[in-house]
């Protein structure tokens, strides 16, 4: 991964400066050291909140976990000078004529980062390239007037991009799409930890996850992974240099490859396509061979069913999920979501171009995040969530339905 130094230093400058006027403490940070021993593990923490208007409860729940999980140190941790970069999962959709919001509870999100400013962090970054469209309310404003965070204007002129202002670029590792890809600052810049914390919800793509959520990280419009050969070949001309060479060759062949070994759905006709499929993972994948997180968490307190003529419109799981990997973290979700990971060719993806060590859930260790402590448990444990989705639909198949055919882990090694 290479970074430019333009933007670096151009951004970097800037962030110091306003870190410093906040008052940034000395001392450390860090996770529950259980966590930081354990990165290949996934934690799930059960919340106890009424109902999605319990506002009260989701903030308690934020900040009850953020205290449990998030330490001060005298030594040996990140120093409290380090840039926290935030990426919440913010959608809005219409109801009833209002606004509401289905992504990363604001309150939680409050409760949350209120946690972390506890420690002694003073300097904190919230960046989505999809801030304009996707804002609902002043909840956000509200939490990032109070803690001092630095709200991110996402949009860039297309001479930024040729002058490299105002972004940091970063070389995927053997990027099938992407050439390069440019971050807001000040991701990719010295003494930053980034900090994800998606919404549990399903998508066009299974659901939208860590790995997923992260892509919101990447400058507009390089934050475009769905639309297929349109944001590939079709990009805009400030875009075109930083698409990989081959790339229509090596995404056919790669496409071509998996049909031939006959996973599910690549017969699918639906809009969203196996080719747009496989497009969406290596963007995905390109993009997440760039960063380093520092940690992941799906909120999964309350979640939405895409199916608007499903009985069950609205669920409420009650839990958070978090861990080190982001995909192993996505692969418990997808099976708690009432989906068979294998069946989504992301993760598969993924484990062929060495980003993770497997897409089978049953590899991943899982621990209940208790008051007295973690506590050993298996998936089963846990109570399934069905989560509808219009991911490659088969024929005869309705519209949202489940990822949850068999797959023969055993038989898929890759």
């Amino acid at each position: 991964m290479s970074l430019t130094r333009r933007g670096f230093l151009g951004a970097g400058l800037a962030a110091a400066t306003s870190g410093a006027l906040r008052g940034a403490t000395t001392g450390y940070f860090g996770l529950h050291p259980f966590v930081e021993a354990n990165p290949k593990a996934v934690f799930i923490r059960k919340t106890n909140v009424a109902g999605r208007l319990d506002f009260t409860g989701m903030r308690r729940e934020g900040l009850h976990l953020g205290r449990s999980l998030f330490e001060k140190r005298e030594r040996d941790g990140i120093p409290l000078t380090h840039r926290i970069v935030l990426k919440p999962n913010v959608l809005t959709r219409r109801e009833n004529g209002q606004q509401v919001n289905w992504g990363t509870d604001a309150d939680f999100y409050d409760g949350l980062l209120t946690s972390l400013h506890e420690t002694g962090l003073r300097r904190f970054h919230y960046v989505e390239a999809n801030y304009r469209s996707s804002r609902w309310s002043t909840k956000y404003d509200e939490t990032h007037e109070r803690l001092g965070v630095d709200v991110l204007e996402p949009q860039r002129r297309a001479s930024d991009y040729k002058r490299e202002v105002g972004m940091n670029w970063a070389k995927p590792d053997d990027g099938v799409v992407y050439g390069r890809v440019p971050h807001y600052p000040p991701i990719h810049e010295p003494d930053t930890w980034l900090f994800n914390i998606a919404k549990w919800r399903s998508h066009g793509m299974c659901l939208t996850q860590a790995c997923k959520n992260a892509q919101g990280l990447a400058v507009w419009p390089f934050q475009r992974f769905c639309p297929g050969w349109a944001m590939v070949t079709g990009v805009p001309d400030h875009m075109k240099p930083f698409i990989a060479k081959n790339v229509v060759e090596r995404v056919t062949r790669y496409h071509d490859n998996h049909r031939k070994m006959n996973y599910a759905r690549y017969e699918s006709t639906a809009d969203l396509s196996p080719i747009r499929q496989e497009i969406w993972a290596h963007k995905t994948c390109d993009h997440l061979s760039t960063l380093k997180f520092g940690l992941h968490m799906i909120e999964a307190i309350y979640a939405k069913n895409e199916d608007p003529a499903d009985p069950v419109p609205d669920f409420l799981p009650n839990m958070v999920m978090f861990a080190k990997d982001p995909f192993r973290l996505d692969l418990v979700g997808l099976w708690l979501g009432g989906h068979e990971p294998g069946n989504v060719h992301f993760y598969r993806i993924a484990k062929e171009r060495g980003l993770t060590d497997t897409f089978n859930p049953w590899d991943v260790d899982v621990y209940e995040w208790t008051d007295a402590g973690p506590v050993k448990r298996k998936m089963t444990d846990f109570p399934r969530t069905l989560l509808k989705t219009y991911y490659l639909q088969k024929e005869g198949e309705p519209l949202y339905h489940l990822v949850n055919e068999r797959f023969d882990y055993d038989r898929y090694k890759l």
